[in-house]
């Protein structure tokens, strides 16, 4: 009985293989009969794929493939978003004849990151009025006199409702610059990066004969005085989202504000500098009545946390108050009567905790208890952090550990390392590490590891006095999706490199690294020359140096782009004199150092960007 029971077995065994191998084979004939290559696809389907992808790479990869290809970019009337970032001279001059020049007009967002490319797509500047369909136009790095010229012909434009302006050189006249501005007349969201020459006060601004402006969502990321911002409110009346990255006091000590309704604004973010708490009450007082969200960033004035005040100021002028989001920064009074711990225990009252406002605080890198950060958390809301590596505990029994989900740049501060700490940062992808370190017993980048997820870094910054290359080696080999890389300086000797060199952790990162942006404060030839070996796919590099090594490195550079350096197409100088641009454009042309490429000098920032391997 049993044997039969094992035949029969056997029996539907073979059954169910032949019958799944029959299927198999069946559908190995379908597929053979039915498969299609890409490039057969419809071209309705082929559009939809490419809305997933850069228009630059549908380009750099489907262009020169066939002429269906080259129809199907060409002759579409599908709007195209246009991103030119990293890339050769050589690569943009093809893709701008090809692409961007026969297509200004199914162009609906344009973001231009490089000088050149600003200089060479708007010239003449009226050109501009050719993209028809622009709705988002972004610019970093550009030359103040191009953007006028380009902002006075934008007001033509019928669809443009968003900017995005980073000035590359110093704003002579700010009041030119928002006149031009707020003259667009479809504009909902504005964010603009400039620097004034005047850094320790800010030019004013007077908005004279500006118009009154439909824009929503307003960014500034300079210094603006607080005695303009009354007349920057009277040209923004439907204003919802405001942030200003530094609002810095009056040239004026009696500030003359008159109120104005702005039902619409319910967001505001301020970085107030040097603004007592009595001015910024006024602009409350004024100005926000209406506001949902108030997110701010303070330091010095003690007045700041002085809990009762902004209670009274919140029922009072902000009564729809959801969020408020606070950071402040300063150090108590040595005469005062009260300590830094009993200023910030009036915040756990009944007041804040019914409206689940919850704060936190740490010591600085000084380690002393009068002084401090005191911050909202619970949960915290920032990108960015700065964590005061000490002995907190030791310090101040207060400290609690915080929800630091939303932060992606970290900034680490001391001098001394400890494995005793109680935050952890999971979703940072950029970290700049600052200041010395003093020798700990524990290896400093395990330690590292339990504070940041190093695997998930894509900027490292380290900005130490002192930091051993060995360490710097090791932590890029942690940092598989590091693609930049910012320096201080690099200690390291030429017997000491020949040894590392040799190591397998050296040719590990040699091997793996994704490192494409480079910036050094100050390097010298050598410096250069072993940062070039370890990292062979550099495509930019920033330098700020003394001008007797600049030749010496520069040669160095040149003569290394056809092999070491062929990925190389932008390097960027700082601190450079006038004089010097012209010096070095013949230093180049003379020596043969370079064939077919663009110099030029904005800000004592000297620019060169090149064709690759387009060597004489």
């Amino acid at each position: 009985m049993q044997r039969k029971r094992q035949r029969r077995n056997v029996v539907v065994d073979d059954y169910h293989s032949n019958k799944k191998r029959k299927l198999q084979n069946e559908m190995t004939t379908i597929n053979t009969k039915f498969r299609s290559r890409f490039e057969d696809l419809a071209n309705e389907i082929l559009y939809e794929v490419f809305e997933y992808l850069d228009i630059y790479h549908v380009y750099d990869g489907f262009f020169n493939l066939n002429k269906r290809f080259q129809n199907l970019l060409m002759n579409s009337n599908l709007s195209i978003k246009i991103n030119v970032s990293a890339m050769s001279k050589s690569n943009f001059e093809h893709y701008y004849k090809d692409i961007i020049l026969p297509n200004k007009h199914r162009i609906n967002c344009l973001r231009l990151s490089n000088p050149f490319t600003i200089d060479i797509v708007f010239s003449p500047p009226r050109i501009i009025t050719k993209f028809v369909r622009l709705e988002t136009l972004i610019f970093h790095n550009i030359d103040a006199k191009y953007l006028h010229n380009i902002l006075n012909q934008s007001i033509h434009l019928p669809k443009l409702h968003s900017l995005v302006i980073t000035l590359a050189d110093c704003v002579q006249d700010p009041n030119k610059l928002f006149l031009n501005i707020l003259r667009l007349p479809r504009l909902k969201y504005c964010k603009i990066t400039y620097q004034t020459k005047k850094v320790s006060r800010s030019l004013e601004v007077c908005f004279d004969n500006c118009e009154v402006s439909p824009i929503e969502h307003l960014v500034m990321n300079c210094r603006f005085p607080i005695d303009s911002f009354n007349r920057l409110l009277c040209y923004v009346p439907e204003l919802r989202h405001l942030s200003i990255d530094c609002l810095i006091e009056s040239n004026d000590t009696d500030i003359k504000l008159c109120p104005i309704l702005l039902k619409h604004l319910k967001y505001v973010s301020l970085n107030i500098d040097n603004v007592l708490f009595n001015g910024f009450e006024l602009l409350v007082k004024n100005y926000f009545h209406s506001i949902e969200v108030l997110r701010l960033t303070t330091r010095m004035d003690q007045t700041y946390l002085n809990a009762n005040r902004w209670e009274k100021l919140i029922l009072s002028s902000m009564p729809n108050l959801r969020i408020f989001d606070f950071h402040h920064d300063n150090s108590v009074f040595e005469d005062s009567p009260v300590t830094y711990h009993d200023l910030v225990h009036q915040f756990t009252s009944q007041f804040w905790i019914e409206r689940q406002w919850f704060f936190t605080h740490q010591h600085d890198w000084r380690g002393r208890i009068e002084s401090g950060i005191f911050y909202s958390t619970n949960p915290y809301r920032r990108k960015d952090y700065t964590f005061y590596w000490e002995l907190d505990k030791q310090i101040c029994p207060h400290l609690q550990e915080n929800n630091l989900n939303s932060v992606k740049r970290l900034l680490i501060r001391n001098k001394r390392t400890t494995s005793d700490f109680v935050n952890y940062f999971p979703n940072a992808t950029e970290l700049t590490i600052s200041y010395c370190f003093e020798r700990s017993d524990e290896p400093f980048i395990p330690i590292l590891h339990r504070i940041v997820p190093l695997e998930h870094l894509t900027k490292l910054h380290i900005g130490l006095v002192y930091f051993p290359f060995e360490q710097m080696v090791e932590l890029i080999s942690l940092t598989p999706n590091l693609h930049t890389l910012k320096l201080h300086v690099l200690f390291i000797n030429e017997t000491c490199s020949k040894l590392i060199k040799q190591t397998d952790i050296f040719r590990y990162v040699l091997k793996t690294n994704k490192i494409t942006n480079l910036e050094f404060n100050c390097p010298t030839l050598k410096d250069i020359q072993f940062l070039v070996d370890l990292f062979p796919r550099l495509e930019y590099i920033k330098i700020g140096m003394d001008n007797q090594r600049m030749k010496e490195i520069l040669r160095f550079l040149f003569t290394n782009i056809s092999n070491k350096l062929s990925h190389l197409f932008f390097l960027c100088i700082d601190r450079v004199p006038k004089r010097y641009l012209q010096e070095f454009d013949m230093l180049l042309k003379s020596e043969n150092l370079l064939n077919d490429y663009f110099i030029k000098l904005i800000n004592r920032q000297l620019y060169l960007w090149w064709s690759k391997f387009l060597l004489l």
